[in-house]
């Protein structure tokens, strides 16, 4: 994309906004007050805000590699922490997509240098569910099945944060598992039972 482009389509966005709203960028600039915290992953093709039709404040974005939520990764510990305890979001959304090379990378048996840590955690997920992925010959449903695995995975992940399960039980949060399909253009909601999980992992992750 050309640089100076960018600014030509940014000045353009910006008078269009004015238009139809005078006070538009005065009103944002005051605060922020999205109601929910979208998860999702940092590929070049998927944009959170455009694929769900929202705009600038609705929604509180963190997005990395495959959508990982690791417990060792103090960025996606603090968007948690914010979006829960500051913003009071009411939806958390990890957001995972088809034909996700995050997910690629992870299914093939090649060193992948600095990202190894990173890719360790779906490689965990697909040792854990080996069996089930290998019931296809298709590349593409292992891949597909794969994505939907750590959307879930890493749901289980949010949910073990502390402020997470307290704002769980005091019932203003909910927990969802989407998968975003390329070919449609469209979501797909994996029903993550929140409630359920939590009953699951509370003997050894409830933190009080």
């Amino acid at each position: 994309m050309d640089i100076k482009k960018v600014f030509e389509n940014n000045r353009n966005w910006a008078e269009a906004r004015k238009r139809v709203n005078p006070s538009f960028f005065r009103n944002l600039s005051l605060s922020q007050q999205p109601n929910m915290l979208y998860i999702g992953c940092s590929d070049s093709r998927v944009t959170a805000e455009e694929l769900m039709g929202a705009n600038p404040g609705d929604v509180f974005v963190y997005r990395n590699i495959a959508n990982l939520v690791p417990a060792g990764d103090l960025a996606s510990m603090a968007i948690i922490n914010y979006a829960v305890t500051v913003l009071r979001v009411e939806h958390i959304v990890v957001c995972g997509h088809y034909h996700c090379g995050g997910i690629e990378a992870a299914l093939q048996p090649k060193d992948m240098g600095i990202l190894n840590p990173w890719l360790r955690n779906i490689r965990d997920i697909y040792r854990h569910h080996r069996h089930e992925i290998e019931t296809s010959n298709s590349i593409t449903d292992r891949q597909r099945r794969l994505v939907e695995l750590n959307v879930r995975e890493q749901c289980v992940n949010v949910i073990k944060a502390p402020e997470v399960q307290k704002a769980i039980r005091s019932k203003t949060l909910n927990v969802h598992g989407w998968v975003f399909d390329m070919e449609t253009g469209l979501l797909k909601d994996l029903k993550v039972d929140t409630d359920a999980i939590l009953t699951e992992i509370m003997s050894i992750y409830r933190l009080e």
